[in-house]
């Protein structure tokens, strides 16, 4: 059951995000990113435990997405600008420094946290994608992970997919959830959400653009340098779109990372193991806590 929420709107790194807001504001903050297609609200399952496990929760919608500013032009979407939008959450949240949990999308921001503002962090949990640079030297030699990532590919094209997902009240959408997840994964109401979320003005186009921004510049250009932030990697290991074998090479560039496997989930781990998830989760983020 989800705890009481205030619905917050941000200004941040000149956007303004809207953001869900739970638990007693003198507690250790984490914010939590969504990936593509999501919102705030794919962590409806894990916002009750972390509050419940002594934590202040901000959930973001972030730029481009729900009913955050969707600034134009793709290179509004570059990862250093979506890292900014953090870093200047955390400081709204009058905080040195926060814990950073990040799926799909919001995984790769974690990792480009960790890599540029390590001082802003306390720990950082990511779920179901790689390291950047694990992904694309994936890409180059892997055809079946070529394969696998044959939507970024498509994303390219400038206004067709836009009009390839609208058909249709975005019936190709929601088939790509339902056929990408475990039978039950996501309710009609679920669906319900996200057919609204993506019929925000302008909405589509900017969450494409994370992709016309980074797939091949933003994400090329993460060092190899260690992430120091301790990390936790939690992988469903049925993901259609990314194979397990950016798992661990990927926690291997973390000074202090773990890689927790789920066999039978997919990319949609946290949705369809949620008490697992929230177990690994809280007991990462209690780890030496005073």
């Amino acid at each position: 059951m989800l705890p009481n929420l205030d619905h917050l709107t941000i200004s941040t790194n000149g956007v303004r995000l809207h953001v869900v807001a739970a638990g007693p504001e003198q507690r250790p903050l984490v914010i939590l990113l969504h990936g593509f297609p999501e919102f705030w609200y794919c962590w409806r399952r894990q916002i009750g435990p972390l509050v419940e496990a002594g934590y202040r929760v901000w959930a973001p919608d972030q730029r481009g997405y729900n009913t955050s500013d969707k600034p134009r032009g793709r290179d509004a979407y570059r990862l250093d600008a979506l890292a900014e939008d953090v870093v200047g959450l955390i400081d709204a949240a009058d905080r040195r420094k926060a814990a950073v949990i990040g799926h799909d999308w919001g995984g790769a921001v974690a990792w480009r946290l960790g890599s540029l503002y390590p001082d802003r962090l306390d720990r950082i949990a990511v779920i179901n994608v790689p390291h950047p640079r694990v992904f694309m030297a994936l890409v180059r030699r892997s055809p079946r992970q070529l394969l696998r990532s044959w939507y970024m590919f498509a994303f390219q094209f400038p206004s067709l997919p836009e009009w390839v997902a609208r058909r249709n009240h975005w019936q190709t959408m929601v088939e790509g959830l339902l056929e990408s997840s475990r039978p039950g994964t996501f309710s009609d109401a679920d669906i319900e959400q996200y057919r609204n979320a993506w019929s925000q003005p302008g909405a589509f186009t900017a969450m494409v653009n994370w992709y016309r921004a980074n797939f091949w510049r933003g994400l090329g250009e993460m060092g190899a340098e260690k992430i120091a932030t301790p990390a936790l990697m939690i992988w469903g290991a049925r993901d259609k779109f990314i194979g397990r074998e950016a798992a661990q090479p990927s926690v291997d560039l973390c000074a202090d990372g773990r890689l927790e496997l789920i066999e039978e989930a997919t990319h949609w781990v946290h949705h369809e193991e949620p008490e697992r998830v929230n177990r690994l989760l809280v007991e990462f983020l209690g780890e030496n806590r005073a």
